[in-house]
């Protein structure tokens, strides 16, 4: 874990030129739920890693997909083993960038769009989501909450369990960064 988070920072920092423009998260929040008419499914991971570089508006998460955990041990097993098949794709990972970024080197809230690649399951998806940066005292802080169709990523269902788990979950993320260093 180490290694990758120095060789995230530094990819980052060579991009850069500059470590102050460079911030990491290595307890990024990273939380899912699915709603159907059965039961309620959530689960969430504070073991995510993610960094963004305020020059260049370029954001990366990663989580370790088996670092999820539910409310009932049971999801959990099924998530890992059946759905998201854990050993054999281990991470979710998002790159990309803000859209039209604004300057984050100022304090304030900015409502950001973001586009980037969420890799999961072995399957690479295009995504435009909305954002928000909080810069206070120089440190920003990122949220967002999307929705996953779960089919775009070959994620199935098995028929016998189609009404308790939904086709589409709600992601969401949460990040405060620290100077990468």
């Amino acid at each position: 874990m180490k290694q990758m988070i120095a060789l995230l920072a530094g990819l980052f920092l060579a991009h850069a030129g500059f470590a102050q423009d460079v911030f990491m998260c290595r307890n990024t929040g990273l939380s899912f739920f699915s709603a159907t008419p059965v039961e309620d499914i959530d689960a969430t991971s504070d073991k995510g890693t993610s960094a963004i570089n305020l020059k260049t508006g370029e954001v990366y998460f990663k989580v370790a997909v088996n670092t999820f955990k539910f409310k009932k041990q049971l999801m959990e097993e099924h998530f890992n083993e059946n759905y998201l098949e854990s050993d054999k794709y281990p991470n979710a990972i998002f790159k990309g960038k803000l859209v039209s970024p604004p300057d984050l080197h100022k304090d304030g809230t900015y409502e950001v769009t973001v586009d980037g690649t969420l890799s999961l399951h072995g399957v690479d998806k295009n995504y435009r989501e909305k954002a928000t940066i909080v810069v206070k005292d120089g440190k920003p802080t990122a949220s967002s909450k999307f929705n996953v169709k779960l089919a775009d990523h070959r994620i199935k269902i098995p028929t016998l369990v189609i009404k308790n788990i939904a086709e589409v979950v709600e992601v969401t993320v949460k990040a405060a960064y620290t100077a990468a260093s």
